[in-house]
């Protein structure tokens, strides 16, 4: 592969990919496509501002028009979809933007893709379209999806948008569901990242219900090589679960937390359970290990110890980004301006 498109690769996890991949194949050049709403963050890829390989391009992936145009004239050999609203608690709230950015942009991302025959499409999921595990058991590929929350709805709905691209165009799509990641750049409303913050602020760590709810947990890093895998080893019309074997309790994850930052267990505030919270995830990766010989590397707590330490270190981002001041700091520091119409970029 000498060119691919990452959409959504101003959040977290896309951050991160594009980050790790022009790290491993100096041949390889990637456009970014992101919307730049709340969680895609500029910052998280300050870095590679003026790097010849790496271009940044801000558009809306529901927008057919400016869609078809960068994917028609892109000359890309994969598209990489992490695009997408991703917060199980502003689902709840208005589910609206799950739907036009999950749903309807994965539709047009299909139909540009299809369009100019690229090559490769992967859609980054979430084990959350599985639903809800009981106490015992593990989500495989084949396990029904039974999505809960109308986010895990708009991802279920894209995963079988692009199932039916491959059966009935055979369209060169694959797809990867995985469990909780952490880490560094990861927006602050997500629970580790929340947690570290407030706890360092001796701040409430808000813990809904009794703190049972289960979740598998991978680095983030681990995930993105395994995306990486799946993306340039997968089978096509495939689905690859990735997880990290690291099933922890809310209740758990808040005390390791507290521990590793010495902090007392009174900052701990039990608040209402969320509507319909799934009692536990836990991801079999089997396949993914066995076919393309991944397997998640980052030891849970060090790895838990490294993301404390990036946060320590990063104070300012996380004011920035909960201040909702970051974009202001990029046009500063870069020069940008962010609030351009889109067709100055086309």
């Amino acid at each position: 592969m000498k060119r691919i498109l990452v959409t959504g690769g101003c959040g977290f996890i896309g951050s991160v990919f594009i980050r790790q991949e022009l790290e491993t194949y100096p041949e390889l050049s990637i456009v970014n496509l992101d919307k730049l709403t709340y969680a895609g963050n500029l910052e998280n890829l300050a870095d590679l501002h003026g790097e010849p390989r790496y271009e940044f391009q801000r558009g809306d992936i529901a927008d057919a028009g400016f869609v078809n145009e960068l994917i028609g004239k892109g000359g890309f050999d994969a598209v990489v979809n992490f695009a997408a609203e991703s917060h199980v608690d502003r689902s709840l709230l208005d589910s609206g933007p799950f739907v036009r950015t999950n749903i309807v942009g994965t539709q047009v991302l299909l139909d540009a893709a299809r369009a100019a025959a690229v090559p490769r499409f992967l859609q980054v999921s979430t084990d959350e379209v599985y639903g809800s595990l009981g106490p015992t058991g593990l989500f495989t590929e084949d396990t029904p999806i039974n999505p809960n929350s109308p986010y895990s709805a708009s991802k279920a709905s894209a995963d079988l948008l692009v199932k039916s691209y491959n059966h009935s165009f055979g369209f060169p799509a694959l797809i990867t569901r995985c469990s909780n990641n952490y880490g560094p750049y990861q927006f602050p409303e997500k629970l580790i990242p929340l947690f570290i913050s407030n706890a360092l602020g001796d701040q409430p760590l808000p813990i809904y219900g009794a703190g049972t709810n289960v979740r598998d947990w991978i680095h983030v890093t681990d995930h993105c090589r395994g995306i990486d895998a799946v993306l340039r080893r997968g089978r096509l019309g495939e689905v690859y679960n990735l997880g990290g074997h690291n099933e922890k309790t809310n209740l758990e994850i808040t005390y390791l937390l507290l521990e590793l930052l010495d902090k007392p267990h009174s900052l701990i505030k039990y608040v209402s359970d969320r509507p319909g919270h799934d009692l536990r995830y836990a991801i079999d990766s089997t396949k993914a290990e066995t076919e393309l010989g991944w397997k998640p590397r980052v030891n849970f707590q060090q790895g838990l110890r490294e993301t404390i330490d990036w946060y320590r270190g990063n104070a300012d981002w996380v004011a920035r980004i909960k201040s909702g001041a970051y974009l202001r700091y990029y046009e500063q520091q870069y020069g940008k301006r962010l609030h351009e119409d889109q067709a100055a970029h086309r």
